[in-house]
């Protein structure tokens, strides 16, 4: 059996690297890739500037304070989604199963790769010599049996590192970790476990139950297996056609959650007609979000039985909403995506399905009815109102 290997790759100060690329006088110098207005932020930084401790996100203004002579330009988003462009292309020569998180960071499945191309270090090692070559740029990648494991692993060898974690040194290279290195574990959770004591990823995967429930709550057990490596999410392949989908890039960025909800209600329902219309059902749901700063989340849950009815597409992509807002409360969103996966022509069999399912069912139908007689925009559910008004 072919061991599982996901590949994590990041390119190193992407934005700031192109700058200095493209001018050699830029290279070695503190520098920033940014707004330049007074409430501008930082969209990228160098190495050399991070040493002052400025990071993307941060305010234009503190970061100057901290590094004064930093030298600053604006983005060049074309440029950047140009040479981005090319990267992805080399991912895609190594395996067809590609997530990308933003213009440069990805997923990478290659466990059926290995049987033509090597082992995953293998195929690592070539994807990094291939990005340099067409280029000039540099990437670190982590190897590891699965996504969480890999994307921390990229980020403890930068720049331009390469780090595998086999299955079987799991706990060896996560435990000595700070909590910190967590995703979800920010400036506000870490200092509560600090204080109780928690201060590694080991600490925090053996810490009983009692210990970590006033802190996360009902996810007191998912964060001590997050700390401990386990992480069964698929990697899932950019909006393809092998899954219906509909997603919207907002003119304004959203940050409300009930305005969020509202866009992901219409779009659900925009994806439950869609699979009505050509027959199809689910088997799951995948919720895309990008944030202001373009980096891009998928979040994905099996839906049993297989379905096309608009409310359980509601009900599955509002839960995954939920569960990455709540990573993320504060995070304002420019793009939202739904859609479904594991598509099936064939239903079960239900000889008792309930009232409520019956009624649902006829609810879609008719609404159905009426967007094919007078037009998709002819009849909309109240959930979704105020998301049409923000149109």
């Amino acid at each position: 059996m072919t061991t599982r290997a996901i590949l994590h790759v990041d390119m190193d100060a992407f934005y700031a690297s192109v700058e200095a690329l493209d001018d050699p006088s830029l290279r070695g110098k503190p520098l920033i890739v940014g707004g330049l207005g007074g409430r501008g932020v930082v969209a990228a930084a160098s190495y050399e500037v991070r040493k002052f401790g400025v990071h993307s996100a941060m305010p234009m203004r503190e970061a100057l304070r901290r590094c004064p002579h930093a030298v600053c330009v604006r983005p060049r988003f074309p440029r950047y989604k140009a040479v981005s462009n090319i990267v992805f292309d080399v991912f895609r020569e190594f395996t067809p199963i590609v997530e990308g998180l933003s213009l440069d960071e990805a997923f990478l499945d290659v466990t059926h790769s290995q049987l033509a191309l090597g082992s995953a270090e293998t195929i690592a090692v070539a994807i990094k010599e291939r990005i340099r070559s067409r280029t000039g740029l540099t990437a670190s990648v982590g190897v590891a049996p699965n996504k969480l494991i890999a994307k921390i692993a990229s980020d403890l060898r930068k720049p331009d590192g390469l780090m595998v974690v086999p299955p079987d040194r799991v706990a060896e290279a996560l435990d000595p970790l700070s909590i910190r290195k967590l995703f979800g574990i920010g400036n506000k959770t870490a200092p509560e476990l600090e204080r109780i004591g928690i201060r590694t990823l080991k600490d925090l995967r053996l810490a009983p139950d009692t210990l970590l429930r006033p802190i996360f709550g009902r996810h007191a057990a998912r964060m001590k297996a997050r700390a401990a490596g386990v992480d069964d999410r698929a990697v899932i392949p950019d909006w393809d056609e092998k899954q219906i989908s509909s997603e919207e890039t907002f003119d304004v960025d959203i940050g409300d959650d009930g305005l969020l909800h509202d866009h992901l209600t219409r779009l659900a329902d925009r994806t439950a007609s869609r699979l009505r219309a050509q027959e199809w059902l689910a088997g799951s749901v995948v919720v895309k979000i990008r944030r202001n700063d373009f980096k891009t989340y998928t979040r994905q849950c099996r839906v049993q039985p297989a379905t096309n009815e608009t409310r359980a597409l509601i009900e599955a992509a509002t839960k995954l909403l939920r569960e990455w807002r709540a990573e993320q409360p504060r995070a304002r969103v420019r793009l939202l995506g739904v859609a479904a996966r594991d598509l099936t022509s064939v239903p079960q069999l239900e000889l008792f399905a309930s009232p409520e399912r019956v009624r649902d069912r006829h609810l879609d139908a008719t609404i159905d009815d009426i967007r094919a007689k007078f037009g998709s925009h002819a009849l909309n559910r109240g959930s979704t109102l105020r998301a049409t008004r923000q149109k």
